[in-house]
């Protein structure tokens, strides 16, 4: 029978809008919809671009998908690859460049990535693997150091499952999706390169995040669910900043920091349990169950930072990264290429509840940590260590930080590890100690500082070098071995506030203020005190001195010092009772070196601002005197006038 023209040419334009699958040998080449190749097993060589549509359940394709074209994976259902797939999209749509700077120290870098040469759709999952070493998307033409970088980026909207066991990469990874690993999946996905990806991360047993031979970013990701080691590392001289929260499902697993000599890494997310939503939305329902330990230790999470320089915040937020306790956290410094520095950048008050430790794991304070601490100069930044730390290395606070010993309540005392060869403190902001029953004694403490005692737990300083103000506002301040010679002030501002100088290698104040029942503790033996340039020898029951009065009494090894209340007028015989202080062993009395006010008397050996005010109102005073004196003369009757008018 004889077609008309008419129907042939219908019937060529049905044919085109139905994908074309021509064999080639045992292949079949194609574009537009393969999935009957793909459900039947065909192995397809691309023409163009293709779509598979997964109906429900879950189907595996044991052939090879190679050519030229994009792929698109869309349905409801589940496709896994068991074998690789080599396609690439076509030349003329090929642009991104990949770069290998860095001479005897080579990285990588993508520029200008092309567009996704596989995407998984919203309702859709596809699999890599079946828990071997094959079922990979990808080209890997750049001969790049340390891994192999994929050509064929990949569009996530969907759910990629990767079930592999070898280390790989997807590519530029972009979507809203999600990207999920089995538990003990024991394969690695390497990232690299800025990745527009905005959904989640589901790690189920290992995921590089950079390397020694790339940077990489996740300027948008959502979170990181963490069920195994989140492994961070850098090229040299580059600053990784991972901002995502990490959220832990179960017990045993880890973010490991490591980085190359001038190279830092910043974390400004939360590492937080999560007890609730699914892999592609993790949540916690309270909070305060970061603090508490739950059943099997299921909410306890840890860092490893092996050697590099990390650190926590921005100076944007004041959330700190490892909320919890030595029951749901633990955090290691260990050294190896370098030793380990360890950074707090918050704008506001963070609270460390579990102790810095060098152990192995879980086992925190196996030994000490090797490494350092910093708490960043920014405005605001107030961090509390409410647990005992236990690195042997410095502690810096930098200007305007804050470093607070102790939360001030039950069960939140802190201390820092003292006795290492590292240990020291070098204080050029503010360090406050406030422990309420345990009591600590501070490393060697030196910078432009100040120190201030406020806890009911003693505080013992052993080596004090520090130049700013040292302040006791509550409970007793040590000093045994050294002195606070070099402190440019010394301030008793509570009424139960102690200074004991008992054991101090030399009791020298440059300044004293103090309020009335707050005691300083000399040797009963040798009792003296040095303010300023001047001695005392303090002998019977009472002393003055610069516009300050003490009683005296005994009590044990101690000659007791307590804070009376101050005269108006500074002088030796102001005392309430008993002599006037001894000569010094320079032959000098003890004279008056500052005036008091209130109930706080301040002395020291310059003119401090108080002095100034105080000269400042003298010579006030005085002048309104000479005018008041002049104004009367003239008002007086004059006996000649010097001229008539």
């Amino acid at each position: 029978m004889k077609r008309s023209w008419h129907l042939v040419l219908a019937s060529a334009l049905v044919a085109g809008a139905v994908t074309p699958v021509v064999a080639v040998g045992s292949a079949v080449a194609a574009d537009g919809d393969i999935t009957s190749a793909v459900l039947a097993n065909r192995d397809v060589v691309l023409t163009g671009d293709a779509v598979v549509r997964v109906p429900r359940g879950t189907h595996t394709y044991t052939g090879v998908i190679s050519g030229e074209g994009a792929l698109r994976v869309s349905g409801t259902g589940t496709l896994v690859l068991a074998r690789d797939s080599t396609f690439t999209l076509p030349r003329s749509r090929q642009h991104q460049r990949v770069r290998i700077p860095g001479g005897n120290h080579p990285y990588v870098v993508v520029d200008g990535p092309d567009e996704p040469a596989v995407t998984v759709d919203a309702g859709a999952t596809l699999q890599y693997g079946t828990g071997g070493t094959t079922g990979l998307i990808g080209s890997f033409p750049y001969n790049t150091p340390g891994y192999q970088q994929n050509q064929d980026n990949i569009r996530v909207d969907g759910t990629l499952r990767l079930s592999l066991t070898r280390l790989f990469n997807l590519g530029i990874i972009s979507g809203s999706g999600l990207v999920t690993q089995p538990r003990n999946m024991w394969g690695t996905l390497q990232i690299c390169g800025t990745n527009p990806f905005s959904g989640v991360f589901d790690n189920g047993t290992g995921v590089n995040f950079a390397s020694t031979t790339c940077a990489a970013d996740l300027p948008g990701a959502r979170s990181v669910v963490n069920r195994g080691s989140w492994i961070i590392d850098t090229p040299l001289y580059h600053t990784v900043v991972e901002r995502q929260n990490f959220y832990s499902h179960e017990y045993g697993n880890d973010v490991n920091v490591h980085s190359r000599p001038g190279s830092k890494v910043i974390l400004t997310g939360v590492y937080s349990w999560s007890d609730s939503g699914d892999g592609a939305a993790p949540s916690l329902s309270d909070p305060g169950l970061n603090w508490r330990p739950v059943a099997h230790n299921l909410n306890k999470r840890g860092t490893n930072i092996e050697g590099a320089d990390v650190q926590w915040g921005d100076g944007t937020t004041h959330r700190i990264f490892m909320p919890g306790t030595a029951q749901t956290v633990y955090i290691n410094l260990h050294a190896r290429r370098q030793r380990s520095r360890l950074t707090f950048d918050y704008n506001g008050p963070v609270t460390l509840g579990a102790p810095i430790g060098g152990g192995m794991y879980h086992d925190t304070l196996g030994a000490p940590g090797a490494g350092d601490v910093v708490i960043a100069g920014t405005s605001g930044n107030d961090v509390t260590f409410a647990a005992a730390q236990y690195y042997d290395g410095s502690t810096t606070i930098d200007r305007k930080a804050t470093l607070r010993l102790g939360s001030g309540t039950a069960g939140g005392d802190g201390s820092l590890h003292t006795g290492g060869a590292l240990d020291k403190v070098i204080d050029n902001g503010s360090l406050v100690i406030r422990n309420t029953g345990t009591p600590t004694t501070l490393p060697a403490v030196t910078g432009t500082g100040s120190v201030t005692q406020n806890g009911a737990a003693a505080t013992t300083v052993t080596s004090a070098a520090h130049t700013g103000v040292t302040t006791v506002a509550k409970g007793s301040l040590i000093v045994s071995g050294t002195s606070l010679r070099t402190s440019s002030a010394v301030a008793l501002t509570g009424s139960s506030a102690v200074l004991d100088l008992s054991k101090a290698r030399d009791t020298t104040l440059r300044r004293l203020r103090v309020v009335t029942g707050a005691k300083i503790l000399l040797p009963r033996n040798s009792p003296e005190l040095t303010l300023g340039s001047r001695t005392a020898t303090v002998s019977g029951k009472g002393l003055a001195i610069g516009g300050m009065r003490f009683s005296v009494s005994r009590a044990g090894v101690h000659t007791v010092l307590t804070a009376l209340p101050s005269t108006k007028t500074a002088h030796p015989s102001s005392a309430a009772s008993g002599p006037a202080p001894s000569p010094a062993r320079t032959g000098r009395a003890a004279t008056p070196l500052g005036a008091s006010t209130g109930t706080m008397a301040d002395t020291g050996n310059n003119v401090g601002a108080l002095w100034g005010v105080t000269g400042l109102a003298g010579v006030v005073l005085a002048g309104v005197a000479a005018v008041f004196v002049f104004v009367r003369v003239r008002s007086r009757p004059r006996t000649s006038p010097r001229h008539a008018r």
